[in-house]
């Protein structure tokens, strides 16, 4: 059973918040996937909003088929429920899938960091230096969103340096419920600079390659962001489902 669907004024029907699909490479259907799937991880569509094809097809300028696949796209990645007789709903954030989400990419991050603090290049290290000074500067400028990107870059690389293909992938997939509730605390006063010292704790941790050093950075920058998560679902009932949490 579904809560009831965000109301969207007709100056605002949803679409409007949508990127062009050029925006995207692709199939045309690909694009439409990351059009509509940034929209819902930046909560640009909101949490129990009602998507409408027709409407999407015309402020993309593109046919029913690609906003299908990318519909049965988005409901694989758990982002959107496909009710019978209903509609398409953005889906609400859940803490039990936010708490599995958070558990699965703690374990694939530190395990990456102990292996990459003994095998890291100099190469390596580099990039993530120019991605910290890049960070250091957002963080200057009150650049929440920029920050966020950066961050996400960081911990990409890293991932990318362990020289397999698909771990990102999996890490991306289980962070996707992360993703959605993290967009809910910004601006979260003080939490830039903090992260800031938590990524530069992490890469002196492969500078000094200190296998445990790294594994305890890792640890405690992720195990920060849940923590400051923990009290979304009181403070922010809206986008979270009505119905129990599972066990």
């Amino acid at each position: 059973m579904l809560q009831e669907p965000q109301t969207v004024t007709q100056e605002d029907n949803g679409v409007s918040r949508l990127l062009a699909t050029d925006r995207f490479a692709g199939s045309l259907g690909l694009r439409v996937y990351h059009s509509l799937r940034h929209a819902i991880l930046t909560l640009a569509l909101r949490p129990g909003e009602i998507l409408r094809k027709p409407e999407i097809c015309e402020h993309l300028g593109v046919s029913r088929s690609p906003v299908s696949d990318a519909v049965a796209r988005l409901a694989a990645d758990g982002l959107v429920d496909v009710v019978p007789q209903a509609g398409t709903f953005v889906t609400f954030l859940s803490m039990s899938e936010i708490r599995a989400g958070a558990f699965i990419r703690e374990a694939i991050e530190v395990a990456t960091a102990v292996h990459m603090a003994t095998v890291i290049t100099d190469d390596q290290l580099r990039q993530l230096r120019r991605n910290l000074v890049m960070q250091e500067a957002l963080v200057a400028d009150g650049d929440h969103q920029g920050f966020m990107q950066l961050d996400m870059q960081m911990h990409e690389l890293l991932l990318s340096f362990t020289g397999f293909p698909r771990l990102s992938e999996v890490s991306d997939t289980a962070w996707l419920s992360v993703h959605r509730a993290r967009q809910s605390l910004l601006p979260f006063e003080g939490r830039m600079a903090a992260a800031l010292r938590e990524h530069q704790a992490i890469l002196a941790a492969l500078e000094a390659h200190d296998p445990e050093a790294a594994r305890g950075a890792v640890q405690f920058h992720l195990r920060q962001l849940l923590k400051n998560l923990a009290p979304l679902e009181h403070e922010r009932p809206e986008l979270f489902s009505a119905l129990p949490e599972r066990a």
